[in-house]
């Protein structure tokens, strides 16, 4: 099989496949032109081609993840290990810049939309056995991840679905069953950490019927209507040709995730310095707000023709109030996991491994962990105002994450001792 890469219809480069697995071919036109962008920080425009051991992980982030995989795999009839055929199937509305197999159809591309509340809850309660709206025609669209989500387009401000290539402009994720008030709780860190004056991207809440979601602006996208333009991205898995089941620093792959020091390295090799502190700044609000599941594929990177900077951060969710969630955090800070844990000799010894001030990252903590107290009771009210309002657990989110960020501020000041909880109380 062979699959053409194309950016706004231009040729980019084709995946083929031999014996040893699928390889990467730039087009020659595009590696000469000073306006082209690599596909990955993984695979620079200097190589005219890469192999399996390359392309194959860049492509396995694609794709989404865990029953949302599964999922897909039985709607289009594709073997799970099949990433080429997956893709083709797929690749008409990707993350990022980029469409993957053949080129557009005589078909226009349009968008369909939901007029009725009624309508979309159908959509959202279909999404486990459907995910992407397999087989309707028209739709090819993925996006990485395993949790259940929908790129959408909001067309005179209605939820519409991309069809004959469209792009989607937001991604839709419904409220989880297994996980009281995610609307709220994703909301929440999300407009705090807006608030906080960190680059997140835009979200609202919105309702179908029974349902809530939350709606996402998507960064990699640009512009409105048929102007819509696409923003190359890829996540710091891809930059760094990890799988996504390598996504965590510690995991059961056998293949050791990014850590802290290679995602700085990676920012400091390809971007500048306010990109290092906007790095820095997401490590620490995320343990901050509890976001354990802040892992490398929830960092991404926009790679444009003359800059390359930090995206948006998004997929910020606290992981403090629901049972059976895993306290350690996606990457170690020194040599521990877990948020409450974390003193001052581990945010130094951090600094030290990843080449930055240690006493400019903790007063960057004393800062951030201010900042975030002062802001949190005003994002309550600004989540509670959006369409899904409080929903059972905003407050017990907001009070969670209050104590949390006061004892990170406390015991980034101390060298190990246990410190008690502190209480937060201007709610």
């Amino acid at each position: 099989m062979t699959l053409p890469i194309y950016s706004g219809g231009r040729p980019v480069a084709t995946i083929d496949t031999d014996l040893d697995g699928p390889h990467l071919q730039y087009d020659e036109a595009w590696r000469r032109d000073g306006n082209s962008f690599p596909i990955s920080l993984s695979m620079p425009l200097g190589a005219p081609r890469y192999g399996p051991e390359v392309a194959v992980p860049w492509l396995m982030n694609l794709l989404p993840e865990g029953e949302p995989l599964r999922a897909m795999t039985r709607a289009l009839g594709v073997a799970r290990d099949d990433v080429l055929g997956l893709i083709a199937e797929t690749g008409r509305d990707l993350a990022g810049a980029l469409t993957i197999g053949a080129r557009r159809t005589a078909d226009k591309p349009a968008y369909r939309k939901i007029d009725h509340s009624r309508d979309l809850e159908q959509i959202l309660a279909e999404l486990p056995s459907k995910p992407f709206l397999m087989g309707d025609e028209g739709v090819s669209m993925s996006l990485a991840g395993a949790q259940e989500k929908l790129p959408v387009a909001l067309v005179d401000g209605v939820v519409a679905i991309p069809v004959n290539g469209a792009s989607s402009t937001h991604i839709l994720k419904p409220d989880n069953p297994r996980l009281i008030g995610s609307v709220q709780n994703e909301a929440l860190c999300m407009v705090l950490g807006r608030r906080c004056g960190l680059k997140v991207a835009s979200a609202t809440t919105g309702t179908a019927g029974e349902r809530s979601y939350l709606l996402v602006e998507r960064y990699d996208r640009a512009g409105e209507g048929e102007a819509v333009r696409r923003l190359h991205q890829e996540d710091f898995c891809q930059a760094l040709g990890r799988p996504p089941a390598a996504k965590y620093e510690y995991n059961g792959s056998g293949v050791r995730g990014p850590s802290l020091p290679e995602m700085f390295a990676l920012v400091r090799a390809h971007m500048t310095a306010r990109d290092i502190t906007g790095l820095l700044d997401a490590v620490i609000f995320n343990i901050a707000v509890g976001n354990v599941d802040s892992h490398a594929k929830n960092y991404s990177i926009l790679l444009g023709p003359r800059q390359i900077e930090l995206a948006p951060l998004y997929d910020l969710m606290s992981g403090l109030d629901w049972p059976n969630i895993t306290q350690n955090h996606a990457q170690a800070v020194d040599d521990q996991r877990r948020g409450r844990h974390i003193y001052g000799r581990h945010w130094r010894r951090m600094a030290d491994a990843c080449g930055l001030s240690k006493p400019g990252v903790l007063r960057r903590i004393d800062a951030l962990t201010t900042r975030l107290l002062a802001e949190l009771p005003t994002a309550v009210e600004q989540v509670a105002s959006m369409p899904a309002g409080r929903g059972r657990a905003l407050v017990k989110f907001s009070e969670s994450i209050g104590r949390r960020a006061s004892l990170v501020r406390a015991n980034a000041k101390l060298d190990g001792q246990d410190a008690e909880p502190l209480e937060y109380t201007d709610l």
